[in-house]
């Protein structure tokens, strides 16, 4: 496993965790190279729809096509070669910006996966105004696909009677259930979990902001492993586990896929941004982040000792947001760390650090106490140098777009 790996977990200690426990579960071969110093019980939630474990593979799933949909696509799908378990996608509002064309898009290769689903499509997601989308998941449901959305109270069900909204309504109609989190902090996941074998997560909303006018990311992994934390996640909340009323199953939300650490962290069960801070504490040669909000003072202090260390860091931050009094751009200037404010006349939506040239943090999850200590949301960290040059172009294609912070705009003491 790779030097710069960060391993708060020792092997005596996972062991002790997983030895007692009567439930059947995917064999523990390896050290996660990321999780929480204190080991949580396998909980697995009583759920109208079991949650089972599929055997461990590492072997990519290929769908066959479903062509009874409504949805025809202007271009044929992409097949994912067999060989590769992931895939990353980025919107690119300059580009593609047009919600009534939806070659090339993000919400294309969303369609494409709900269009293979052959079982089960379990969405946990913010929000959502994609007619497109609404009309790929109805026919999924009348072909047999179990198709689930939990969303936020406000930012979901209670947007759903706005203009331009009403996909909820439509899913509900046709026979779909929809459950929202009924309480003031937010269900602000964004991932599917498609046939307990797949998963797409990310930064970006399924709206068409989201998608046709913000600046985001999307991670698939294919993997029963990596499926089965999200799916046990899903129905945690499905079933009323918010909050501190949520388990910590980190021990087991991890995987090595084709020699890549795979690690799953869930707020606010998981402490998601003190894993985050010991991440970014090992770094050695850079770090590089993408946020939409970023008020973490310890987290930014942190990247900042590194700087100090010598290590390269950058950082892009949403221009709207960070210009606020609680925002952690000013500690970034004051600094002399090189940080700018992002060119999108629209917002830049990402939550994504990247450490040194191989290890990608991406998900939901922004970089504040809120999300951390009271939202539902997720981050995905994995150890690839493949994805994280992928990461890394969209880094330097949006820190050319961002301009430099106005001096004047702070005051530094």
């Amino acid at each position: 496993m790779k030097k710069l790996l960060v391993s708060i977990l020792l092997i005596p200690v996972l062991l002790s965790a997983c030895a007692p426990l009567d439930v059947t579960y995917m064999p523990v071969t390896q050290i996660p190279f990321f999780a929480s110093e204190t080991p949580a019980p396998f909980i697995v939630p009583v759920t109208d729809t079991p949650v089972f474990i599929q055997p461990v593979t590492d072997t990519p799933l290929v769908l066959p096509a479903i062509t009874d949909t409504p949805f025809v696509a202007t271009e044929p799908p992409v097949i994912v070669p067999v060989d590769r378990w992931w895939d990353v996608y980025f919107t690119d509002p300059l580009a593609i910006n047009n919600p009534d064309v939806l070659s090339g898009s993000v919400e294309e290769k969303l369609i494409g996966f709900i269009n293979n689903a052959q079982t089960s499509i379990h969405i946990a997601s913010f929000e959502f105004n994609l007619t497109p989308v609404a009309d790929a998941l109805i026919a999924a449901k009348n072909r047999g696909v179990d198709v689930k959305w939990m969303t936020d109270d406000k930012n979901g069900l209670e947007y759903d009677t706005q203009p331009g909204r009403g996909q909820f309504s439509l899913l509900m109609a046709s026979g779909i259930e929809v459950k929202d989190d009924a309480r003031s902090a937010l269900m602000h996941n964004k991932f599917w979990v498609f046939d307990q074998k797949i998963v797409w997560t990310g930064s970006t909303n399924i709206t068409i902001n989201g998608i046709f006018k913000q600046n985001n990311n999307v991670l698939v992994i294919r993997s029963t492993d990596i499926a089965y934390a999200y799916e046990r996640e899903f129905q945690e909340m499905w079933n009323g586990q918010f909050g501190p009323r949520a388990p910590s199953t980190v021990n087991t939300q991890w995987a090595i896929l084709d020699s890549a650490p795979v690690q799953v962290l869930f707020s606010p069960e998981d402490k998601i941004v003190s894993n985050l801070i010991a991440l970014v504490k090992d770094a050695q040669v850079s770090i590089r982040f993408l946020a939409f909000s970023f008020t973490d003072y310890p987290l930014a202090q942190t990247m900042i000792d590194r700087a100090k260390a010598g290590v390269d860091v950058k950082g892009v931050f949403e221009t709207f947001g960070s210009s606020s009094p609680n925002s952690e751009l000013k500690t970034f200037f004051c600094a002399g760390v090189p940080a700018r404010q992002d060119g999108n006349g629209s917002f830049l939506h990402d939550k994504l650090i990247i450490v040194d040239n191989s290890i990608v943090v991406t998900g939901s999850l922004n970089f504040s106490s809120n999300a951390d200590e009271s939202n539902e949301e997720n981050v995905v960290i994995v150890d690839n140098a493949e994805i994280a040059a992928l990461y890394l172009q969209e880094f330097e294609k949006l820190w050319n777009q961002a301009t430099d912070v106005d001096p004047t705009l702070f005051t530094c003491q």
